[in-house]
């Protein structure tokens, strides 16, 4: 046979099987084929020298022409596939406009956001004012001020987050050579802010986010959200501070909730106790959830220690106060009996659609 005759018959042959071709892969197997390093058409154009010279020149030309011809006819049928691969895309992908859009379910409050405004309205029915206060304080305002000394554990970086003081050198240092701003690891500087600012009588609660370098597990997360309180007036006794922690529990946590007293120490407070609230698993009799005692602890508090107001300029030989600390993860946790406080900051919908 003829090389010429060679030629047509692969230009014939790519015309068939590029008509079988149903897929670009099967289009592929035919390019590479004909035009590939090893196709059909690439030997024969490799072939030209074993041509009798005066043949060749029209040969090269035929060879040329065929190979053109190939090229346009897998560009066309390229573009064939192409589109009707986007054709059967836009089909399987089809949307009817006319059928109901789908129900999208309605989110609500995160359970601690739900447990803070209600902690927040139930001392506005008091008539206590909610403040507000900066993430990042100084040593004074979340130490100094609330009365504790500088050897005082909750100031070494073990427990305090410490961050960068561009303070000139040697004025945003403390005596025990940390910096002196902080991530506020209570929301009791926002108090001291406020005694700064206004005269008493103050009835006042500051919730917010503190932190502290704990390691998260059951009973621990290193962010958290503490709602702090203060009461400055004439007057003000720990009976007062009494009637106001057992009416706060009981509308936490219901009506038959009894609440218990321990004394304890906090360095801004004196007296302080920390306040227990009879476990509504077993109604005080005791169980594994209280560890037996009936018993669980759920905040601090204390009278006003006279040095405290000393540094904001207040005369406590004219007015007292007292001061509370409540954990809002603690009063979920108590109050829903959650095992592990780490359950509220997964995100776990199946967990957080119960409430």
């Amino acid at each position: 046979m003829a090389l010429s005759d060679d030629l047509r018959a692969i230009q014939e042959q790519v015309g068939k099987r590029l008509r079988a071709a149903r897929t670009l892969a099967e289009l592929d197997q035919v390019r590479v084929g004909s035009l590939g390093k090893k196709g059909s058409l690439t030997a024969i154009m490799r072939s030209m020298g074993s041509v009798p010279k005066e043949e060749r020149p029209a040969m090269g030309r035929l060879a040329n022409t065929v190979r053109a011809n190939v090229e346009r006819a897998i560009a066309m049928r390229k573009e064939e596939l192409s589109q009707e691969a986007l054709a059967a895309k836009i089909a399987a992908e089809e949307v009817d406009v006319t059928l109901p859009g789908r129900r999208l379910s309605l989110g609500t409050q995160h359970l601690i956001s739900q447990i803070r405004e209600e902690i927040e309205d139930i001392f506005c029915d008091l008539g206590y004012t909610v403040e507000d206060g900066p993430y990042v304080e100084t040593a004074y305002y979340n130490f100094t001020a609330l009365n504790a000394p500088e050897d005082h554990p909750s100031r070494s970086a073990k427990d305090t987050f410490y961050v960068a003081d561009n303070a000139p050198e040697g004025k945003g240092v403390s005596v025990l050579g940390e910096s002196d701003v902080l991530l506020r690891t209570q929301t009791s500087g926002v108090q001291v802010h406020v005694m700064e600012e206004k005269e008493p009588p103050i009835y006042m609660i500051c919730p917010g986010t503190v932190f502290r370098p704990d390691t998260a597990d059951a009973n621990h997360l290193p962010q958290f959200t503490q709602v702090e309180g203060l009461v400055v007036d004439k007057g003000i006794t720990f009976g007062d501070l009494k009637g106001t922690l057992d009416h706060f529990c009981r509308e936490i946590f219901g009506k038959d909730r009894a609440t218990r007293y321990r004394p304890h120490f906090f360095p801004f407070t004196e007296p302080s106790c920390e306040v227990d609230v009879s476990c509504g698993v077993c109604g005080g009799a005791g169980c594994r959830f209280c560890k037996g005692t009936g018993w669980l602890e759920i905040l601090g508090c204390g009278m006003v220690d006279p040095n405290v107001f000393t540094y904001v300029g207040i005369d406590p030989e004219t007015y007292t106060g007292f001061a509370f600390g409540i954990g809002v993860e603690r009063v979920a946790a108590l109050r829903y009996d959650l095992p592990d406080l780490r359950m509220l900051m997964t995100g776990d919908m199946r967990f957080l659609r119960q409430f």
